[in-house]
This record gives structure tokens, sequence and C-alpha cells, in this order.
């Protein structure tokens, strides 16, 4: 299955074991920032229809109807040329990027800290920080393979996510990537090393740059990424 076709089961998928199929709909459309009308032209539909599923005012959808709306919504963007679906596949072409997730609603910062069992380490706290998605990054993996360009992928639909850095050794790599390059995130979060190993010069980066930094007590990698999943 090709890359695109993978992001369309899981986008299809989603919406079908949805307790709320609308909010799922409405999600992936205002990601790859599609109108409603555009939608429903795409779809041949009317717009009411796209907008009753969204607010709830229609039974869960079908299996064809889903089908037809993931369709839709992949054939918009290619023909705008792919830039959300680029940003979605990217970590199937890039062994460091190890998971990628947009949330329905935004989570807050406290409870992803909560989830990874996570102390903060900066002066920033995570009070008041709204997170909508994480990517889950190789740390050694991505010194040798991503690209500045690349970088700017990992934010799949948005930059107000988590940045999780796993089997790092003191945090200065991964900080100081961020610092050189643009968009940030609106946390970071580092795994494989205790709290008071982290390098003093990326607390400061972190400080410097106003983004809570965080490291994850949880010991084994599958199990950060498990907890991580159960968000959203």
């Amino acid at each position: 299955m090709t890359s695109t076709g993978s992001l369309a089961r899981n986008i299809a998928g989603e919406i079908a074991i949805a307790s709320e199929p609308g909010v799922a709909i409405k999600k992936w459309r205002e990601i790859f920032q599609i109108h409603q009308g555009e939608l429903a032209k795409s779809m041949n539909i009317s717009p009411s229809v796209i907008s009753d599923y969204e607010s709830g005012r229609r039974k869960s959808p079908g299996t064809h109807f889903i089908k037809h709306l993931v369709e839709s919504i992949i054939q918009i963007d290619e023909d705008r040329g792919g830039e959300t679906i680029r940003r979605f596949t990217v970590e199937q072409h890039h062994e460091a990027i190890t998971s990628i997730k947009e949330f329905t609603t935004p989570i807050s910062g406290w409870k992803v800290m909560d989830r990874v069992d996570g102390e903060i380490v900066g002066r920033k706290k995570a009070k008041d920080i709204w997170i909508k998605g994480y990517t889950v990054i190789d740390s050694i993996k991505a010194i040798v393979e991503l690209s500045e360009e690349t970088l700017r992928d990992i934010y799949g639909s948005t930059t107000e996510r988590a940045l999780i850095f796993t089997k790092v050794h003191s945090g200065r790599s991964p900080l100081i990537a961020i610092k050189v390059t643009k968009p940030k995130p609106n946390m970071i979060i580092l795994h494989g090393l205790k709290p008071r190993k982290v390098d003093k010069l990326a607390v400061k980066i972190a400080d410097s740059q106003e983004i809570p930094l965080v490291v994850s007590r949880i010991n084994d990698e599958k199990k950060l990424i498990e907890k991580l999943n159960t968000l959203g």
C-alpha cells in the first residue's frame, strides 16, 4: 500500500471507530484546511450533509460515505500539491520519526505530562499550554537522517504539539536543533535519561525559547508510545 493509501485508511478507520464521528470528520477537514462547501462539491452532495454530520444532527455515517469523504479529502489535497499529505506520510520515509498523531480536541500540557510521567526541568511550566498532537523522534537517527526541511515536516498539521525525543543522552542536540529551526513546538519531552542528567545548555535553550522542557520517567520506549497513543 502506498503511503497515501495508508494515510487514507488511517483517517477512515479513526472516523469509523470514533465515539463522535462528526467530530473526527471536522477535525480532518480542518487539518486539510478544506471548507465544507469545497468538500461537499467534491463529493457531489449538499454542504448541509457535511454540516449535519459534524454537528451530530445525523447519525454515524456508513462505510461508503466515509470512504467517499476520505477519498475526496485526499484528492483535494493532491490537487493543491499534496502538502498536507506529505506532512502526514513523512514518518513512513524516515525511520527517525517513530510515531505521529493529531488530537481530535486540544489536550492540556499537564495531562500530556501526567501520561508520560513527566518532570519539568526548565523554568517554563506546562500551565495554560495546550497540545494538539505529538511526534515521537528517535534522536540518534534524527541527527543522521533529518534535514532542516524534514524537521519542519515533523509538525504534521500544527506546531501546537509536543515533540518527544527518544534515546536522549543529554538533551543538548535536540534543543540546539529546535533553536536553529522554525517553527517551534509547544512542548519538548526527552526520554532516555534522568531529569538531573539534562544538559544545562539544553535547559537554557528551552527557557530562552519559552518552551516547557519535560523528562519522561517511563523507562521503556514502547510503553511510552503506548501511553501517548491513549491521548486524544
